[in-house]
């Protein structure tokens, strides 16, 4: 429980460079407040932006945000279109306004599948950030970790039919260079919100090591506070990777 005069003295020398953020909590939200579900997702695009700045502030160097998945398009036909329509808002209006700060912009998943005008904006925000160095967050949209290393796996396989690739030499970095994240570090420290513990297929191959934390506050309440107090967590545990306490 975030208490609300708990503060966190944070190691400037121990920060992790990439966090990653499954933002959950934005229906029931709503729900608590009596409001339809997209004035639950309005209030999370409005949090996101918060803790983007924040996170630019405390020196994160890449945060990845889980926005949209694969299985999210099981969802009324009602609250997926006004999830567009906010997204559509906000890569029309927002996301130039991180490129103005010196954010460069990142969208994850299979963007195939989105509308025409969402993926031509994309490719926009995209090319006008390339050259931004300030920080990058990368936004997952129509995402699977399951789908992303089908996809991964696939171009591999690719790769060995006309010869380019021997199997032999497929390792790690070949599979990691053929994900969407190719070129990013890999979380150390990846964060929840809203009571929920698991990791509903994000990043199912860039996690292998990273920290969890589980935050009780639903996203739209999420903020730079909950994100201290979550990296301070993270930099008071052991990283072993596999091995041994000294």
């Amino acid at each position: 429980m975030l208490y609300e005069n708990e503060s966190f003295q944070l190691n400037p020398e121990k920060m992790p460079k990439h966090v990653a953020i499954i933002m959950d909590g934005n229906g029931r939200w709503a729900t608590k407040r009596g409001l339809p579900r997209k004035a639950g997702h309005k209030a999370g695009a409005e949090a996101l932006e918060r803790i983007i700045y924040a996170a630019k502030e405390l020196g994160l160097e890449h945060l990845t945000v889980y926005a949209f998945s694969t299985e999210n398009w099981k969802r009324s036909a009602e609250e997926v279109g006004a999830i567009m329509d906010l997204l559509r808002f906000y890569l029309k209006n927002y996301f130039k306004k991180f490129v103005k700060d010196n954010i460069r912009m990142h969208v994850i998943g299979e963007k195939s599948r989105l509308d025409t005008d969402i993926q031509k904006a994309i490719a926009e925000i995209e090319d006008l950030s390339r050259e931004k160095n300030g920080m990058t967050v990368h936004v997952a949209l129509n995402y699977g970790g399951r789908d992303e290393l089908r996809r991964a796996v696939t171009k591999i396989a690719r790769e060995t039919a006309d010869g380019t690739l021997s199997p032999d030499a497929i390792t790690e970095d070949t599979i990691s260079d053929a994900l969407d994240t190719a070129g990013t570090p890999d979380p150390e420290l990846m964060i929840r919100t809203s009571g929920e513990e698991r990791i509903s297929n994000f990043l199912l191959w860039q996690i292998a090591y990273s920290e969890f934390f589980f935050s009780d506050t639903l996203w739209p309440d999420f903020d730079k506070k909950e994100l201290e107090r979550a990296i301070y967590y993270y930099q008071n545990r052991e990283r072993r990777f596999g091995g041994r306490l000294k």
